[in-house]
């Protein structure tokens, strides 16, 4: 099984499409096989449950996501699991050995700027273009 982390600084991300970099973990039992950071490609509806699907993540781990794009990786067979906040490190052994408890997400659209690690920050990055990321930087 591949699971797929939304990153900041080594932190799960308050919200999954516009995190620096996706931490790769691939499970087997409750063995961590194998562990990769890449960076995030961008950000536009659909791109990302495709991308993903191709690099064979079964599962989203994240602080919070909007419904529609948990309907298209649910479209491509992949789980979400929303609502977690801590290291990724800590996450990735939760998850491993069971213990990885789904919240509510930390990601309702239409709700603003958030303020620390736990609400979702929908100000646009410095990286980012009107009308969405900018994959080219």
């Amino acid at each position: 099984m591949k699971i797929a982390i939304s990153t900041d600084q080594g932190f799960v991300s308050s919200h999954f499409g516009r995190c620096a970099a996706y931490t790769i973990v691939e499970v087997e039992g409750t063995k961590i096989v194998n562990t990769e950071e890449i960076v995030n490609p961008g950000h536009y509806p659909g791109f990302l449950p495709e991308y993903l699907s191709e690099k064979g993540v079964n599962t989203i781990i994240c602080g919070g996501m909007g419904h529609r794009a948990q309907s298209l990786f649910r479209a491509k067979g992949i789980d979400t699991i929303v609502g977690v906040v801590g290291s990724v490190e800590e996450v990735i052994r939760k998850f491993a050995s069971g213990e990885l408890e789904q919240g509510e997400s930390l990601c309702e659209h239409g709700h603003g700027e958030a303020h620390g690690n736990r609400e979702c920050r929908h100000g646009k990055r410095k990286d980012e273009k009107e009308g969405g990321f900018d994959a080219q930087t």
